[in-house]
């Protein structure tokens, strides 16, 4: 229960991050390959997407670890892997980024968030 609930903290810190970038924060350096300091529309629109999925992996993660009641056990558990292997995809895809603080910054967190995606799994 507490890998959801740390699962859970970590996406909405990063919500609050896609909301900054959503209404034009210059930290585009650490998101969609790092190449836009001010994101442009198709990006920001990718953000307000990314919020979304956050907020359903939060309520997936919460279902699997029995804290709610959303969905069948079976089904949870089967979206907690398929969101474990959305991380891990995550840790190359922020690893190969050119952007230093994309890769310095992101590709941790998206290894963190996969390491607890997977507890939250097993537990």
């Amino acid at each position: 229960m507490i890998a959801a609930y740390a699962l859970t903290a970590l996406l909405g810190l990063l919500t609050v991050f896609q909301f900054a970038l959503i209404f034009g924060a210059p930290l585009g350096r650490f998101a969609w390959g790092g190449t836009h300091r001010i994101l442009p529309t198709r990006l920001r629109i990718g953000s307000a997407v990314s919020v979304v999925i956050y907020a359903v992996i939060a309520l997936l993660a919460l279902d699997c670890a029995g804290v709610i009641d959303l969905v069948p056990d079976a089904v949870s558990t089967v979206a907690m892997w398929v969101v474990f292997a959305y991380f891990v995809l995550g840790i190359a895809m922020n690893g190969i980024s050119r952007s230093k603080p994309e890769r310095y910054t992101m590709a941790p967190l998206s290894a963190l968030l996969a390491a607890l995606s997977l507890l939250v799994v097993l537990s």
